[in-house]
């Protein structure tokens, strides 16, 4: 069984000093905790939030990927850079893990093909369309007005990135977004990083209709670890406890993160965060549950997004406690080729199909 987490913000970390290599104490991702968890692939995202600058983007996604190639050389003994399924697998049989590399926001793209192009050429396998705000591809969840699903521009970028290869993420995307994308693709497209909005009423989840149409695409939905998607008692919790307020105290950590008060400041936020009444990891495989009796065993897998989330299920607090989401699975009665399907093979299969498309 091949064990991959489509989603994890971890370049972001290591654009904070964090090192990767060492197993940091309160961090949610690193190779120690990757290889406890038995997770032997993720993919490193590369988010940029939207109220960057298209140039300012462009910088930052940049340093970002060199931050994560900088991080591999220096590691190069646990973990390196993985481009197909097929380099996965090979890296397993070497006890490597593999990193693969996403885009989350489509912003550093600006409105150039080219320079897509230029970061599937640096190892970019996904992009997420879209992230908190609505660019120049397409509307966001969050948003969802400007264009009414994909822009015209958002429509030729899905089909360089059917050419290329490159795997289509609808993860923050406004559901026209979603149906666009559906109908302006050839190849299965995914969600590495969502919930079901059947049983937490956000719009960042994906609705049943939405499930059954990305099955019937070919596609798969990665559940999210956020308990903002699992639980709408969390989320009414969170709102009630007005720390929401308090988010200001993390961006002032992000802009200086080797400031000690800032830091303090930060842990002390996350927390009270974390005291909050959260729901236990359990609620994960109920969404696994949900998404496979709704969607089918062969489009549903795992996306965690740690290292973005800023406070988790009541003991999945890192990655290395992975392990426990099969574990109850198998105690729910999936049998272990079912596992195998949602713990990575699901997604594999659909990132080849994509690759074989584009040839």
């Amino acid at each position: 069984m091949l064990v991959l987490d489509s989603h994890c913000d971890t370049p972001s970390q290591l654009m904070r000093g964090r090192d990767i290599g060492k197993n940091n104490v309160g961090a949610q991702v690193d190779l120690p905790k990757l290889k406890a968890g038995g997770v032997d692939a993720a993919f490193f995202a590369l988010y940029t939030p939207k109220d960057l600058s298209p140039d300012a983007s462009t910088r930052y996604a940049l340093e970002m990927l060199g931050a994560v190639f900088d991080a591999l050389e220096a590691r190069s003994d646990q973990a390196t850079l993985a481009l197909t399924p097929d380099d996965a697998r090979t890296n397993k049989s070497k006890g490597l893990l593999s990193i693969f590399l996403g885009m989350e926001n489509g912003a550093p793209i600006q409105r150039s093909l080219s320079l897509l192009r230029i970061f599937y050429r640096l190892g970019v396998r996904y992009l997420t369309l879209t992230h908190n705000g609505d660019n120049e591809i397409g509307d966001a969840a969050s948003e969802g007005c400007r264009w009414h699903g994909l822009s015209p521009f958002g429509r030729e970028v899905v089909a360089e990135m059917n050419r290329l290869g490159m795997i289509v993420d609808i993860a923050h995307a406004s559901d026209e977004t979603f149906y666009d994308c559906i109908r302006c693709s050839r190849s299965p497209i995914v969600s590495t990083h969502s919930c079901c909005r059947a049983l937490a009423d956000h719009p960042r989840n994906l609705t049943d209709e939405m499930l059954r149409t990305l099955a019937d695409h070919g596609g798969v939905v990665q559940i999210n670890f956020y308990p903002v998607f699992l639980s709408d008692p969390f989320a009414e919790a969170l709102r009630r406890s007005g720390l929401r307020d308090k988010e200001w105290i993390e961006r002032e950590w992000i802009a200086d993160p080797a400031n000690p008060e800032k830091i303090a400041a930060k842990d002390a936020f996350f927390e009270e965060l974390a005291a909050l009444p959260r729901p236990s990891w359990k609620v994960i495989v109920d969404h696994i549950d949900h998404a496979v009796r709704v969607a089918g065993i062969e489009h549903v897998g795992i996306g965690s997004d740690f290292d973005g989330i800023e406070v988790t299920p009541k003991g999945m607090e890192d990655v290395s406690k992975m392990g426990k989401i099969f574990a109850e699975m198998h105690r729910r009665g999936y049998s272990d080729d079912e596992i195998e399907k949602v713990a990575g093979a699901n997604f594999l299969r659909v990132f080849n199909e994509v690759i074989a498309n584009s040839l």
